[in-house]
């Protein structure tokens, strides 16, 4: 049966995962092991922070796993890929490794700031959105799930089980076992309810069917911004010169108004005694 064969397929490269991760330094920040089939042999690619400690010195430590490779697991021709994590607090499996290293070393008591302290890390990397879980007796004796999350998470459909990742791991303190799990949702992950618009350039025509480039619709473009301003600049032009026009006839209409305001004011005022005599 064909399903037989992918699932001892599956096997073989979960203990070839977990013999290299044995083999290798935790130091080293082992982000990813991957199989890829070539025409040549079998590719096992290893993405870590530190790839050198990976390769050792004169890839020492390639040729020995090439060599368990080949006698253990019976690979023809393995080729063994080092790449190095350009951001890795962007990568699950590297920010489970290091919250795992914090707990056994400085202990439990001490997982909120490790927790916060990460996920802060990863946001400022640029993360949609990212969610730590620490399960076991922490940090009491009793069991229990603490949850620190940040950001936007898909928890359910295609994205969940697919584009987000993920890693699981198990630190060994001395009050138990304590579970770790990280989901980082990368800042570029496609979502459904996200949609961006397209911009469609539409091809003009001449009179005679002929289509016009794009040089000469930017020529046409600027020639009509050149009369818009023209236009405006006319405009406030006149708008001035109707302004000036306007005031000496103001001029006019005020004084007017004042002498007929002073002959009024005459008129009202009484006449002094002197003035009916005479």
């Amino acid at each position: 049966m064909i399903e037989r064969e992918f699932i001892k397929n599956k096997i073989n490269e979960l203990y070839i995962k977990n013999k290299i991760e044995s083999r290798i330094s935790s130091r080293a920040g082992i982000g990813g092991i991957y199989f890829e089939k070539t025409p040549l042999g079998e590719k096992v690619i290893i993405e870590a922070v530190k790839p050198g400690l990976i390769i050792g010195r004169g890839g020492e430590t390639i040729k020995d796993l090439t060599k368990i490779l080949k006698n253990t697991f019976k690979l023809e021709n393995p080729q063994i890929e080092v790449r190095e994590i350009q951001e890795p607090n962007l990568n699950a499996k590297v920010i489970a490794r290091n919250i795992l290293f914090k707990l056994e070393n400085f202990g439990i008591r001490r997982f909120k700031p490790i927790s916060y302290n990460s996920l802060s890390n990863v946001m400022k990397a640029g993360a949609m959105g990212c969610e730590i879980k620490i399960s076991g007796k922490v940090p009491s004796q009793r069991s229990r799930v603490w949850r620190f999350y940040n950001g936007y998470m898909k928890k359910c459909g295609h994205v969940a089980q697919d584009l987000v990742d993920s890693a699981t791991m198990v630190a060994n303190t001395k009050s138990g076992a304590v579970g770790i799990k990280v989901k980082i949702m990368l800042p570029n992950t496609p979502l459904p309810d996200k949609v961006k618009f397209k911009t469609i350039h539409v091809e003009e025509v001449d009179e005679k069917g002929n289509l016009i480039s794009k040089e000469e619709i930017s020529a046409k473009e600027a020639e009509n911004q050149a009369e818009k301003s023209a236009k405006s600049a006319k405009s406030a032009k006149s708008k001035e010169v109707e302004k000036e026009k306007s005031k000496p006839a103001k001029i006019s209409e005020t004084k007017k108004e004042e002498k007929k305001s002073e002959e009024k004011t005459k008129k009202s005022k009484p006449k002094s005694k002197k003035e009916e005599k005479n």
